[in-house]
């Protein structure tokens, strides 16, 4: 295909964006308006003029959205060409600089990654080296600023002169002891990937300038969700060449919680003079009713670039806005549009619809309707495959092999199976490790310590020891991933003492066919990767797998529940937005952090969900603390006058029984009864 004929395929914008490749670029595409069409379509027109594959950058914030680019892009130019060009998320990107460069650092490039449970583990014990007492001091909340520092590049120093207050002051005593723990470990968190590969880039300019030289041209993808180490990295491989072209939608951006910044896109036209600006308006998913109303909430937010969507999809149905009396009853309406559609219309499949909320709480009512109702529904985001136990102990024992500091994965292995070392062995561990500074599972093969031992920790201590240090070795060369894990699992005792770790025979057996599904996959990344692969690059890419990537229900044919936040980037037929009430969309906690405008915003994302019909329900009352009370429909409703929405529940959805009067009785004898208590009381 010739650059031309790419052009050719695209919308007048879309071909500007997709054309204007010298410079800075800032693309602010809208919902629905083809920004991954476009972010393809433009490396394919820069391999159609001759730009070299290698040469690209591309940038994104999920694995999903990194290979559906990959695919179309395929498609369109050679295969072999597409697969040079380097695609992949900011912590894929960073973690291949780190397993290059972080010997820079004082690091070893077998460094392994703590997931969420071996953080956890790590910042209990750096409080405890730090004094504080975990009982009294709230970890999560530490654990969160500690990662809010790291994403803005605070070293621990920083962060103990930054503290504000009595909770940060103590919060840098624990970044100090958890980062040398890490280190000690010879393991980077999440955030530090993103820290220490704009340490390397920053405090080695020649590395800095190897990586601009090679890479000429970056795309980044989801701009507006980009944090204060991201828009640094950015930034220092765009270097005086600004061949910089971000993909972005500042109405989207709803992420400040984890540190993204909106500013970045707000900005760029001041941080990069001369950006060119492109408009991507022209919306390929929804009908005209839906996005006016999308457009006339979002108008009203205070500070944004500003855009009008529009679709040539034809105007469809208004949203329909409509106030339940109950929790229950908004289930039971839901509950009865989806048969009435299911058996009206021609329309058979359920995953067409999905139910979006503020917070997880709200599901229950709607699944147990759902139950009722006999309508299968799955859960968007609950716990997955990736996140049971046997998996993260299989998990903890693959590390070991690859990295053997890694003292936190030792700690979760000892007692599955159960080898005689408890807490005495623990204890005495921990100690030899401060001591010595040796790694503690080297220093279960060492004679002096296991001399310290009983007999039978011993005697597991050595074995534990023995079989690792062979098997590492095994793992030293790459290939047949599946079938040295299945023999090292084996060997270790742990796939055969399942029965034993849990003593329920059906649920032991459950949990070996985990164990063989998560064997699979290591077949799997093997098969896709099409080449021989290392133990440590299958864990790597297994720590960065997202939510999408985790979820084995999603093929199934069932109503999506969701949050607003987790259904982003997804899209559906038919969208039920529920709980639209003050305090709970918009949140009454996240007004107070964050001010209206990202809640604005995430109302924005919720309507651009829905591509044909769209119902924005609220209740009169909900059951608080087992008591029903009334609340107040939220103010985003408001912004929607009655051109924009009907008011009206379609005639062919069977409406659920008026019991308002019921709820008013029941809340009548409620109050009689609190009072009567209370009389009791005095």
């Amino acid at each position: 295909m010739t650059a031309q004929e790419i052009l050719d395929k695209l919308n007048p914008e879309q071909a500007q964006a997709a054309s204007t490749l010298e410079g800075p670029v800032l693309v602010l595409a809208g919902a629905g308006t083809g920004k991954t069409r476009v972010i393809t379509y433009r490396i394919a027109y820069m391999l159609a003029i001759g730009i070299p594959p290698s040469c690209i950058l591309g940038m994104t914030f999920t694995n999903k959205a990194a290979r559906e680019m990959r695919e179309r892009l395929a498609a369109l130019v050679d295969p072999a060409s597409a697969e040079l060009v380097t695609l992949g998320t900011f912590h894929s990107f960073c973690g291949r600089l780190l397993r290059r460069e972080i010997h820079r650092l004082g690091y070893l490039p077998n460094f392994t990654i703590a997931d969420e449970a071996d953080q956890s583990g790590l910042i209990k014990q750096a409080a405890g080296l730090a004094g504080l007492n975990s009982d009294g001091f709230n970890l999560a909340a530490a654990q969160a600023q500690i990662s809010r520092w790291k994403n803005r590049l605070f070293t621990p120093r920083m962060a103990k002169n930054d503290a504000a207050g009595r909770f940060e002051e103590l919060a840098g005593r624990v970044y100090e002891e958890y980062q040398q723990l890490l280190e000690m470990q010879n393991s980077v968190d999440f955030d530090d990937m993103l820290l220490l590969a704009h340490r390397i880039l920053s405090e080695f300019p020649e590395v800095a300038e190897a990586y601009r030289e090679h890479y000429r041209y970056l795309l980044i993808d989801e701009y507006q969700d980009t944090n204060a180490a991201q828009f640094a990295i950015v930034k220092l491989l765009a270097g005086e060449r600004r061949n910089l072209c971000v993909v972005s939608d500042d109405d989207q951006s709803i992420y400040s919680w984890r540190g993204a910044d909106v500013g970045n896109i707000l900005d760029f036209p001041q941080l990069f003079p001369g950006a060119k600006v492109v408009k991507l308006e022209q919306n390929y998913r929804s009908t005209n009713h839906i996005l006016h109303a999308a457009n006339a909430a979002i108008g009203h937010g205070a500070r944004r670039l500003g855009k009008k969507l529009w679709s040539a999809l034809g105007d469809g149905k208004k949203p329909v806005a409509l106030t339940l009396d109950s929790g229950e009853a908004e289930a039971e309406f839901i509950g009865n549009a989806i048969r009435q559609a299911m058996a009206g219309d021609g329309r058979k499949r359920y995953c067409d619809f999905a139910v979006l909320y503020r917070s997880n709480q709200l599901s229950r009512q709607l699944e147990q309707t759902f139950r009722n109702f006999g309508i299968p529904y799955r859960i968007f985001g609950g716990q997955q495959f990736y996140q049971r136990r046997e998996i993260k102990d299989a998990v903890a024992y693959l590390k070991l092999l690859v990295n053997p500091n890694d003292d936190q994965s030792l700690l979760r292995i000892l007692a599955a199976p159960p080898r005689g070392l408890g807490d005495k062995a623990v204890t005495a561990l921990k100690e030899a490790r401060r001591v010595d500074h040796r790694p503690m599972l080297l220093s279960l093969g060492d004679a002096n310590f296991v001399s310290s031992l009983t007999r039978k920790a011993a005697e597991g201590a050595r074995e534990l020891s023995s079989v690792c240090a062979r098997w590492r070795k095994e793992f030293e060369t790459p290939g047949n991933l599946a079938g040295r894990i299945a023999k090292f699992l084996e060997e270790v005792g742990y796939t055969g003492a399942l029965q034993r770790i849990y003593k329920d025979i059906e649920d032991s057996l459950k949990r070996r066919d985990n164990i063989e599904e998560f064997i699979n996959s290591a077949g799997q990344y093997e098969i896709r990767r099409g080449e021989p692969a290392l133990l440590r690059d299958f864990l790597e890419s297994f720590a960065l797998l997202e939510e999408e990537d985790r979820d084995e229900d999603k093929e199934r044919d069932a109503v999506t529940f969701s949050t607003v936040h987790a259904a982003k980037g997804l899209e559906f037929p038919v969208v039920f937005l529920v709980a639209l009430e003050q305090g709970t969309f918009p949140h009454e906690r996240a007004l107070a952090e964050n001010g209206g405008d990202e809640e604005l915003r995430l109302f924005y994302v919720a309507l651009t969900r829905a591509k044909k019909e769209l119902y924005l329900l609220n209740a009169r009352s909900r059951l608080q603390h087992g008591a029903p009370h009334t609340v107040r429909p939220s103010s985003f409703l408001a912004l929607l006058d009655d051109g924009l929405v009907d008011r009206e529940a379609p005639e062919e959805i069977v409406k659920p029984a008026d019991n308002r009067r019921a709820v008013e009785a029941f809340m009548r004898i409620y109050e009689r009864l609190n009072r009567n208590s209370g009389n009791k009381r005095g």
